[in-house]
């Protein structure tokens, strides 16, 4: 990696504890490895988390999963599954974890600050008698990803409130062009762009949702 000249890299761990200070005894306490009663709430009311993950590379992906609240399902205190929807069937995540089983999540709920976050070890199932509770709109996910917690905590809501994500004032979509408008020009440059808001209207999504 090339830096810029006028760049100052940090090289050490101890380098980097001398910028930022060691951490609040609070912080380092409020790392757990299994689930509490408010984790499994808080997970009750999460419809979207990020899952990260990496393969034996080092090569790192963030993905999103998004469903009705409560879609995670707690198989119990230390494992959580996590369904999969149609998609794009690129299974970035997935082929991930058939390397390298390290998985990284953070669960959100609209409106609050704070996040869920759990690291642990994961892996890729088929079938399993709880699939019957993860159907949506008749939809019977195909695989889901078990997740072996190793550490759980509530991460503070600093990051939220400074992007003041959920403040509808500070939202401005139509800054930027449409989905459709950004896909033609990076990808589909021999389509119309009335094709393409067409096929990547919401109407026509919402059709997909939960069939391939």
């Amino acid at each position: 990696m090339t830096l810029a000249p006028e760049s100052t890299p940090i090289t050490s761990a101890e380098e980097l504890r001398e910028l930022l200070g060691a951490p609040m005894p609070m912080a380092v306490a409020k790392e757990r490895v299994a689930l509490h009663a408010r984790d499994r709430e808080w997970l009750a009311r999460s419809p979207f988390c990020l899952i990260s993950t990496s393969d034996a590379d080092g090569n790192c992906d963030v993905s999103p999963k998004g469903d009705p609240p409560g879609f995670v399902h707690v198989i119990d205190d230390t494992t959580i599954a996590v369904p999969d929807r149609p998609g794009n069937r690129r299974a970035d995540g997935f082929m991930n974890i058939l390397s390298n089983p390290r998985i990284g999540l953070i669960f959100l709920v609209p409106g609050r600050g704070e996040t869920l976050r759990i690291n642990g070890r994961a892996r890729l199932v088929r079938d399993a008698p709880f699939f019957d509770e993860m159907v949506v709109k008749g939809h019977r996910p195909a695989l889901a990803v078990i997740v072996e917690i190793e550490q759980v905590f509530f991460h503070c809501a600093k990051a939220l409130m400074r992007s003041k994500l959920w403040r509808p004032d500070t939202w401005d979509p139509d800054a930027l062009p449409s989905h459709a408008r950004i896909v033609g020009d990076l990808q589909y440059a021999g389509k119309s762009v009335d094709e393409l808001e067409q096929y990547y209207s919401e109407s026509n999504y919402a059709k997909k949702l939960y069939r391939s």
